[in-house]
């Protein structure tokens, strides 16, 4: 594909004149190539002919669904049979015009189908490759397939989610699934960098358990700090206090208060200006040691007032603290709204939907999300031909079953 100038690089995204290739499917690979697409980038997302698997979570009509539409927004679909040589041979020659090549397969699984790091290389040097893989693609796991919940138990997480002495919590939300993804993203963008001064590309090697553990800073400071092997603390922080949800008479909200400036201030809203001279809270060292004793003590007297009270008072004074939000309050916050974290979109088959909007507001280079995921096949007979793939190349291909959705203008 040819650059674009930079006025339309401008116009169109940071990304805008490069190729990817999407290779993946589920969750952390999509998310990584979904924000891609965001940055204006031509992101190709290849399908089996039976689709990724979210095209059939809940919610799906026919090979369309909400989920999937969740993490592909702004990519064109290509069907192509990878067991097939044909389909395999097809992709090949995709990429030695592409930019970016982004993989989830378990480790070896690319190598024999002759699309690893090493077989695209030798046909295109500039190539930008990402595998995302459960735990990498080296180590005696290496083999395992990657689970988000499996994940964040092998890293560590689940062991200090949760109440003290409660059973292992996963956190809520995929956090390796989506920490790979934008692990993955970074380096791409880095290696896109490199080239750009070098003309080389190269193999960037992430994966769930690597980004679980990445991501447990403060944890592993603990632990490496001989500070103990780091617990679960319910909702309180390890190196800050008080920093947790508090209880108030009808509910929860949560109070951020990290020095002792703000410590001293709390301290005389609550009318108890004496504990900021207790030997248990007097700095935040005795403060965190001390975290359930002290939370115990600001309860008793948060619980005398609803939460609309504390947010009100703690907010004047200007004490971090916040509402705990159910996702409806969420999606009905003004300030979430403003920021256009929600986005309408229309789909031919959903219908009208509401979908996360971009996370990064760019002066410059504005991200697009409102743009709908592809239909399954929707791009395979244009992105061919753009290629160079013959009418005839691609009717053949399509007549030997080694690629799938689009053909002659009419849909499978």
């Amino acid at each position: 594909m040819p650059p674009s100038s930079t006025k339309n690089r401008v116009n169109q995204g940071a990304l805008a004149g490069l190729r990817v290739l999407d290779v993946t499917q589920v969750m952390a690979g999509p998310f990584c190539t979904m924000l891609l697409a965001d940055f204006g980038a031509d992101v190709v997302k290849i399908e089996p002919p039976a689709g990724d698997s979210t095209r059939t979570m809940p919610g799906a009509s026919g090979h369309d669904s909400p989920s999937f539409n969740a993490v592909n927004r702004g990519k064109r679909s290509v069907v192509l049979d990878l067991k097939s040589a044909a389909g395999r041979a097809a992709l090949q020659r995709l990429a030695r015009t592409a930019d970016v090549f982004v993989e989830n397969y378990r480790p070896g699984v690319v190598a024999a189908l002759g699309l690893d790091f090493a077989s695209l290389h030798a046909v295109n040097p500039r190539l930008v490759y990402a595998s995302i893989s459960g735990y990498g693609q080296t180590g005696p796991d290496a083999h395992k397939g990657g689970f988000d919940l499996v994940a964040q138990g092998v890293s560590g997480i689940m062991s200090i989610t949760g109440e003290p002495g409660g059973p292992p919590v996963k956190a809520g939300i995929p956090v390796t699934d989506l920490g790979a993804g934008l692990f993955a993203l970074v380096g791409i963008l880095a290696a896109l960098e490199h080239r750009h001064r070098t003309g080389a590309g190269q193999h960037i090697d992430t994966s769930l358990v690597e980004a679980g553990v990445a991501l447990s800073v403060w944890e592993a400071t603990e632990y490496f700090a001989g500070l103990g092997i780091p617990a679960a603390l319910g909702s309180a922080h390890r190196m800050f206090a008080p920093y947790q949800a508090i209880r108030c008479a009808d509910g929860y909200i949560t109070l951020g208060t990290a020095n002792d400036r703000l410590f001293r201030r709390l301290c005389d809203l609550l009318n108890h200006p004496e504990w900021t001279t207790d030997p248990l809270f007097a700095d935040n060292l005795t403060r965190v040691r001390n975290h359930d004793r002290l939370a115990a003590r600001i309860e008793a007297v948060a619980g005398e007032h609803p939460r609309r009270h504390w947010l009100e008072l703690f907010a004047a004074n200007d004490i971090p603290c916040g509402p705990i939000n159910n996702y409806a309050q969420v999606f009905a916050d003004d300030h979430i709204n403003a920021r256009e974290i929600v986005v309408d979109i229309d789909h031919p088959v959903l219908g009208a939907m509401k979908t996360l909007g971009s996370a990064l507001k760019m002066s410059g280079t504005p991200t697009n999300p409102r743009r709908r995921a592809p239909m399954l096949g929707e791009h395979t007979e244009a992105v061919l031909l753009e290629a160079g793939f013959t009418a005839g190349e691609v009717a053949a291909l399509h007549e030997g079953g080694a690629i799938g959705g689009l053909s002659s203008g009419r849909r499978e």
